[in-house]
């Protein structure tokens, strides 16, 4: 059984009332020794805030499983458990022996020792094998001689990135800020990348959190600023400094409103206790989540550049099909005189969305403005307040609903998408539809028990669609659309065109499934779905204009 102590000796979570009545279940799963939960009312925070120490919880703090019911040889004490040591020992000779000879007195066993001078000259990983109760004298006596840091102390290693103007000094006025702050250099890595920046990676040895976070606050606006790990095999998070520097960055990134800081701070630290929970290494999911933010922010203003292409439906009826670099293609179909889109994409594109259609459609601002959605995911209904008319299924329209109300919609019902979906909200600027301009149109009284179960008709202009509603493998409400006589096909996302993808399409769709920790609510049910409509296909060459990539020309032979 194991003990993890974080690196700041600080894993700060906050839970509900009704969640700390499971609190020692919940702990047995994440394998970290917890200091200082804070227990909130609300989830507003209008509860009050209750310390739980870590010697109330130690004996919960344990990882099933791990020499289960071994007991010690030689005392016949109950069971064993390894901890990981986090130790910061004096610089001089016979330091570690000092810490062997605690462990030896205490009967306990070293069963790995880690050093890494790349990170700090000071810093020694020790994994030791003992008893609940040797345990604990362990934490005594090495907090006694100074090799850990007790509760209320803040030492620490952080590795910070400094992205710099690759010119000459460009690394001084940095260097001079770390002067000032008195904040000692364990490491320091640079070199050319072939960009204007450079980036400068730097160990600091830090005595005191908000001394940290002060500096931090100072460097940014120099440079951009972010904390990254030590290697990829020991990750170590700060979780108060991390979150802040990870928000921090973010909100540069995408330039938003220091009103969008508490929330990224909130469901910041749900993902990072669901990665704990489950064992995971933070580092892709945070990695990958700050790199969606870069994606959706070098794409806007004059890097904003859909592909827009022009395809013939019928004889009076042409389809224009917009493909952004982020998120969802925006279909729109004319059809005697008559206007209609599909889906919408992402909020953060309203300006650029707004001038492309204007050029298109020149007439945009006197027309009645209609869409209709496939299904309610915010990369496909990001701009639906500009639209004077809404429709979609009777599930999608209950999701905006709920939305609309500040409820959560069928994504984030979902506790393990829910932050994240969250966070992905925030960087958009999503906000939901008024609800009375959705209409549901249609619907399946009951349980359905078809992949694609056919719910109604939808005819515009020279078109007419059959409607086939989805199980839910990507989202509960999704519809497709079918045209059998004119070959036309509008499957959302249950058909997606991976192969004829732009550049920073791909970039693009290889981390956008992050902030759903999956592109769909059920893989293997979106499977049966995508198979299902392909089947329903008749024979012919057919257009099939996905959510995703371009228009894909598929050909049906009789008898196949």
């Amino acid at each position: 059984m194991i003990f993890v102590q974080s690196f700041l000796r600080v894993r700060s979570s906050y839970i509900t009332q009704t969640s700390y009545e499971n609190l020692s279940d919940q702990l047995e799963q994440t394998g970290f020794i917890c200091y200082n939960f804070r227990l909130k009312g609300t989830r507003k925070g209008n509860g009050s805030d209750l310390p739980v120490r870590h010697e109330q919880i130690r004996s919960r703090m344990i990882r099933t499983g791990y020499n289960e019911g071994h007991r010690d040889p030689a005392t016949g004490e109950g069971s064993r458990m390894k901890k990981t040591y986090v130790t910061t020992m004096p610089n001089h000779i016979g330091a570690f022996l000092k810490a062997s000879e605690c462990f030896a007195e205490l009967g306990m066993n070293i069963t790995r020792v880690s050093y890494n001078k790349a990170v700090d000259s000071h810093t020694l990983f020790i994994d030791a094998e003992g008893t609940e109760d040797q345990i604990r004298q362990a934490d005594i006596r090495l907090t006694e001689i100074g090799y850990l840091q007790s509760g209320e102390t803040s030492k620490a290693i952080v590795l910070l990135e400094f992205m710099l103007k690759d010119r000459p000094g460009a690394v001084t006025e940095v260097l001079r800020l770390i002067e000032r702050y008195q904040l000692n250099i364990s490491y320091i890595s640079s070199q050319e990348n072939g960009t204007e920046y450079q980036a400068f990676k730097m160990g600091l040895f830090v005595e005191n959190e908000e001394k940290l976070h002060d500096f931090i606050t100072r460097a940014e606006a120099i440079c951009p600023v972010r904390v990254i790990d030590y290697n990829h095999s020991e990750k170590i998070y700060d979780n108060s400094i991390f979150y802040r520097s990870f928000v921090s960055g973010l909100m540069q990134e995408m330039n938003l409103p220091e009103a969008a800081r508490e929330g990224l701070l909130v469901n910041s630290n749900l993902i990072m206790q669901m990665l704990d929970e489950r064992g995971l290494s933070p580092y892709k999911t945070f990695e990958s989540i700050s790199r969606f933010a870069e994606l959706l922010s070098v794409c806007r203003g004059e890097a904003f550049q859909p592909r827009v292409s022009r395809h013939p439906a019928a004889k009076n009826t042409e389809i224009i099909l917009i493909e952004p670099p982020c998120g969802s293609n925006t279909a729109i179909i004319r059809s005697r005189g008559e206007t209609l889109f599909i889906d919408c994409g992402y909020a953060l594109y309203r300006e650029e969305m707004t001038g492309l259609i204007r050029k298109i459609l020149p007439g945009w601002n006197d027309m009645k403005k209609r869409i209709l959605i496939t299904h309610a995911d915010l990369d496909h209904c990001g701009l639906l307040s500009l639209f004077d008319e809404i429709l979609a299924s009777e599930k999608s329209r209950e999701c905006l609903a709920l939305e609309a109300d500040g409820k959560d919609g069928f994504r984030e019902q979902n506790p393990v998408h829910k932050p994240y979906i969250s966070i992905c909200k925030i960087l958009t600027g999503y906000s939901p539809a008024a609800k009375e301009k959705v209409k549901g149109l249609w619907g399946i009284s009951g349980p359905q028990d078809e992949p694609l179960a056919q719910t109604g008709f939808f005819r515009f202009g020279e078109l007419c669609f059959e409607i086939y509603q989805g199980k839910g493998g990507h989202l509960e409400g999704e519809i497709v659309l079918i045209d059998y006589e004119h070959h036309i096909a509008f499957p959302g996302d249950i058909f997606v065109n991976t192969h004829g993808m732009t550049r920073e399409q791909k970039a693009y769709n290889q981390y956008a499934p992050v902030l759903m920790t999956s592109v769909d609510t059920d893989p293997e049910l979106c499977a049966l779905e995508r198979q299902a409509f392909m089947q329903r296909l008749g024979t012919g060459a057919w257009q099939i204009f996905g959510a995703h990539g371009a228009k894909k020309d598929y050909c049906v032979r009789a008898g196949e």
